[in-house]
């Protein structure tokens, strides 16, 4: 009974110590990308999504990563995982709707920020600004 008690224990902190060890992947990713490292947050946050797939916020920091090394595509791809992953995700709306914004898809764009405005409480004074910008860039 007792080597019974002491491999669960045993593998409860292996567990409870391997989990923390994963989770420092996406606060390692932060402080990289903070420090304007690009290469190793963007190594560390697909670590983290490794282990956690659905972290909607390592694909959103991929996403501004992308955005940084102007590779548009993968900007968009991970912008519309975030939108899979959370609809409401005010951020990466806002961002998508940049996004299509400047590659000319000015109904796309228009159909984000009307998403935004509906759901907005941190983005509302950015959603604003982005509603004036689409309706000045679709008039030209």
């Amino acid at each position: 009974m007792k080597k019974i008690v002491l491999k669960f224990t045993i593998i409860f902190f292996l567990l409870v110590n391997n989990l923390h060890a994963k989770s420092d992947y996406f606060d390692e990713g932060v402080n990289l990308y903070n420090k304007q490292k690009f290469k190793e947050a963007k190594f560390k946050f697909e670590q983290e999504i490794v282990f956690n797939p659905k972290s909607e916020l390592s694909y959103l920091y991929l996403s501004k990563i992308f955005n940084r090394l102007d590779k548009k595509d993968l900007e968009e791809q991970n912008l519309n995982t975030v939108m899979l992953l959370n609809p409401k995700n005010e951020e990466a709306l806002y961002n998508l709707a940049k996004l299509k914004l400047a590659s000319s898809d000015y109904k796309k764009s228009k159909e984000l920020n009307n998403r935004l405005s509906s759901i907005c409480s941190r983005f509302c004074n950015k959603n604003n600004e982005l509603k004036i910008e689409i309706e000045n860039l679709s008039k030209k």
